[in-house]
C-alpha cells in the first residue's frame, strides 16, 4: 500500500511539472512521513545521496559534457561535415546523407543527443538552407539524428545504466556500435526516398560541391584528419585496454584542448572560462538528478517495489514475447515524458532482473532501453532534440515532430530488429 501512494505521489508531482531532481528527493522522504512505521532518517537520504555519486565511473560524465563543449566551440563538427560532405554531396541526398554520418561521427565525440543536435544543427542547417532543402525537412532530419549521440558509444546513458545495473560499460559501448550504424542507414535511406520524390536543387548542390573540390581532397581530408581521429582514439583506449572508459573521457579532454587551441586555433585560453562555465551549467542539474534518483532507487528496494513489479509481471505474463512488448510500450511511454537519465537511474534497476529472468541478456536490454529512450529525445511533450532543433530554426516544436514522424517509424523499425535479433547488439562482445 505504501508503495503504491509513493508511486501515485510522484506521476502527481510530474503532472505539476515539478522538476524532476525535486521530485524525486520529495518522494525520497515521502514514506517516512505517510508512515512513521517506516523509520528512515533524511540522514540516511543524504548519505545516500553523496554515495550515489561517489562513483568513478560516473566521473566519465562530467568529462564527455566538457570534452563535447570544447570540439563545440573548436569548430570539430564544421570539419566532420566538410570530409563527408566532399564524399557525399554530388549523390542523390549527398548532403543530408552527411548530415546522418556527422551525427553519426559527432555522437561518438560527445555521448549526448542534444549536444549533437545543437553542435550538428547550428553549423549543417545554414548550409541546407542554403542549398534550399526544406526547412522543416531539414530541422526534422538534425532532431532525429541527433539522437545517435546516444547510441553510438561512448554514450552517457550507457554509463548511466551500468552504474545502476553494474553491467560493463565498455560491453555496451560495444553493444551500441551496430545499432547506430543500423538506424543511422535507415535515416539515409529515408533521406534518398525524400529527395528522390521532392527532388533537389542540383544546380546549388554542384557549386557547393565545386566549392569543396576546389579546396583539394588532400586540404579537406587535413583539415578534418584530427576530427575524425576522436572516436578512434576514445574507443580505441577503451577497447585496447590502455583506459577504462573514465579514463578515456579525460583522455578526450586533453585531445581536444590539444587540437582546438594547438591545430585548429579556434579557441583561445582565454574561451576556457566560458567553457568551464558552459558545462557546469550543463552538468550540474543532472549531477543533482543522479543524487536524488540514488536517494529514489534506495527507497524503492527498501519498499520491495522491484520485486513487486516482478512479480506482479511474471504472475500475468507468462511469455517473454508478451513481457518484452509490454516494457518497450512502458519505456516509450517513459521517454516521451521524462529526460533519460532519470528514467535510466530509477526504471533500469527494476527492469533488467525482470528481463534477465525471461533469458535476455542485460547488455541487449541496455541498447533496447536506450534506443526506446533516444526515440523519447524526439517525441511531444518533452522532446529535448525539437525544442533544441526549434531553437536553432523557429520551426514550432509539434511541427518538427509531425514531419518527423516517418523518421520515427524507422527508428521504431530499427528497435523492433533490435528485440528480435540479439546478434546486432551483441556480436562484437
Amino acid at each position: 500500500m505504501l508503495a503504491s501512494t509513493v508511486m501515485i505521489l510522484f506521476v502527481v508531482l510530474l503532472l505539476l511539472s515539478v522538476p524532476i531532481g525535486a521530485a524525486l528527493g520529495i518522494i525520497s522522504v515521502a514514506p517516512s512521513l505517510i508512515d512513521p512505521s517506516f523509520d528512515i532518517s533524511v540522514e540516511f537520504i543524504i548519505r545516500s545521496m553523496f554515495g550515489g555519486i561517489d562513483s568513478f565511473p560516473l566521473l566519465a560524465i562530467p568529462m564527455f559534457v566538457l570534452s563535447g563543449v570544447i570540439m563545440a566551440r573548436g569548430g570539430v563538427s564544421k570539419r566532420l561535415f566538410d570530409v563527408f560532405s566532399y564524399f557525399l554531396a554530388s549523390r542523390t541526398a549527398g548532403i543530408p546523407c552527411a548530415v546522418v554520418v556527422t551525427c553519426l561521427f559527432y555522437g561518438a565525440i560527445s555521448g549526448s543527443a542534444p549536444a549533437t543536435v545543437a553542435a550538428v544543427g547550428s553549423m549543417s542547417m545554414p548550409v541546407m538552407l542554403k542549398l534550399g532543402y526544406d526547412k522543416k525537412f531539414s530541422t526534422a532530419l538534425i532532431a532525429v539524428a541527433g539522437g545517435l549521440g546516444v547510441i553510438i558509444p561512448p554514450s552517457i546513458p550507457f554509463i548511466l545504466f551500468g552504474m545502476a545495473t553494474g553491467a560493463s560499460v565498455s560491453d555496451l559501448f560495444l553493444a551500441g556500435i551496430f545499432p547506430g550504424i543500423l538506424i543511422a542507414a535507415l535515416l539515409m535511406g529515408y533521406s534518398w526516398y525524400y529527395c528522390k520524390k521532392h527532388g533537389e536543387d542540383k544546380e546549388r548542390i554542384q557549386e557547393e560541391v565545386n566549392s569543396l573540390r576546389s579546396k583539394g581532397f588532400f586540404s579537406i581530408l587535413k583539415e578534418g584528419f584530427w576530427a575524425l581521429m576522436t572516436p578512434v582514439i576514445i574507443l580505441g583506449c577503451i577497447y585496447t585496454g590502455v583506459a577504462s572508459p573514465t579514463e578515456a573521457a579525460v583522455i578526450s579532454v586533453f585531445y581536444a584542448l590539444l587540437i582546438s587551441l594547438f591545430i585548429y586555433r579556434t579557441i583561445k585560453i582565454k574561451d576556457l572560462k566560458a567553457i568551464l562555465i558552459e558545462s557546469l551549467k550543463t552538468f550540474t542539474p543532472i549531477l543533482f538528478i543522479l543524487a536524488s534518483a540514488v536517494a529514489f532507487s534506495r527507497i524503492l528496494t527498501l519498499l520491495q517495489v522491484p520485486q513487486m513489479a516482478g512479480s506482479l509481471i511474471t504472475e500475468n505474463f507468462t511469455s517473454a514475447f508478451a513481457v518484452l512488448v509490454l516494457i518497450n510500450v512502458l519505456l516509450l511511454i517513459v521517454g516521451m515524458v521524462m529526460d533519460t537519465s532519470p528514467a535510466i537511474l530509477i526504471l533500469a534497476p527494476i527492469l533488467t532482473p525482470i528481463m534477465s529472468s525471461f533469458g535476455m541478456d542485460p547488455i541487449q536490454f541496455g541498447v533496447i532501453m536506450v534506443v526506446n529512450l533516444a526515440i523519447g529525445f524526439v517525441t511531444p511533450p518533452i522532446g529535448v532534440n525539437l525544442f533544441i532543433a526549434s531553437r536553432l530554426t523557429e520551426v514550432p516544436v509539434f511541427t518538427i515532430a509531425k514531419k518527423a514522424f516517418p523518421q520515427i517509424i524507422l527508428l521504431l523499425i530499427a528497435l523492433i530488429l533490435i528485440c528480435a535479433f540479439p546478434q546486432i547488439s551483441l556480436t562484437l562482445i
